[in-house]
């Protein structure tokens, strides 16, 4: 593949050059070797990293990559293509809590979409067509499903991406606490943290269970998380000029980021410890490292 021209179409910056080619095309190759090299049927990869952390991105490059230099065919589903409709998370905001009315935690998602599709890819035959999910953020919405991409069979491998993909529950008792403002003030039952919790805990599980190998991109800390996220909404509010109602303030920020505080430090405590191989990322967003659990 021609890296450069990924990183031209996609904008990104050209030191994202040292990134992909010191992590993830070695991954990409490993993940070739070890995995995807025989006829065992459809491999499905999981991708988890906090927001910012470039885990789509990470993603495409894997599929073109695979998908030029050794003839795979290969899907991207991330897990915000399964959002639950906007109609079907105010119920829950109404009925569970009004914090479900903000898509991300578990429990926002369909997660029998998610079976349903990664279970059609696997068996996808030959010339066999199949639509997969997508979500319209613009409209916090699902498109229409005649607008969905559609797939031709048979497929190689699956990645499934997306911020909690594969992660776990908590204990009960780490619940009691607040983490955060928003958990203090707006949860102060733990109503709805206990609700993402079992979540994670039932259903969730079963959806993770169909993941074959899992990457977890690092972020250094949490607090990292919020600084890359802070910077690109202050870019895309440079780029907007006065159309940037759709851009968060930095308070709007604060508060959204911390839906997510609780299971993101639970990730970057764990994840490394199940994942089958973690690509560390240092403050300045560059992929420094790649390790492998065997």
């Amino acid at each position: 593949m021609n890296l450069d021209d990924f990183i031209s179409r996609h904008k990104l910056p050209a030191i994202y050059a040292e990134s992909a080619e010191r992590c993830y095309l070695p991954f990409a190759v490993w993940l070739y070797e070890r995995n995807c090299s025989s006829d065992a049927g459809t491999f499905v990869l999981g991708i988890n990293g906090a927001q910012g952390t470039g885990k789509s991105t990470c993603a495409d490059l894997i599929s073109e990559y695979l998908s030029d230099e050794y003839d795979l065919a290969v899907v991207v589903l991330s897990i915000d293509d399964i959002y639950r409709t906007r109609r079907e998370r105010e119920l829950l905001a109404r009925t569970v809590h009004p914090l479900l009315a903000t898509r991300g935690v578990p429990g926002t998602h369909d997660v029998d979409l998610g079976l349903q599709t990664i279970a059609q890819l696997k068996s996808l035959g030959p010339g066999s067509e199949l639509r997969i999910p997508r979500f319209d953020k613009s409209s916090d919405d699902r498109f229409p499903e005649d607008e969905w991409p559609l797939v031709t069979g048979p497929v190689d491998l699956v990645i499934f991406e997306g911020w909690c993909v594969a992660s776990g529950a908590c204990d009960s008792e780490e619940l009691e606490k607040p983490v955060n403002a928003l958990e203090r003030d707006e949860d102060t039952d733990a109503v709805w943290r206990t609700y993402v919790n079992e979540k994670l805990h039932e259903e969730y599980r079963t959806l993770f269970d169909t993941l074959d190998a899992l990457l977890f991109l690092r972020a250094p800390d949490f607090d990292s998380v919020y600084q890359w996220r802070r910077l690109q909404e202050h870019k895309l509010r440079a780029r907007s000029g006065e159309d940037a109602r759709a851009i968060m303030s930095d308070a709007q920020l604060a508060r959204f980021i911390q839906f997510y505080e609780r299971i993101t430090r639970w990730n970057i405590e764990h994840l490394p410890q199940v994942a089958d191989a973690v690509i560390g990322l240092d403050t300045r967003h560059r992929a420094v490292s790649l390790a492998f659990s065997d």
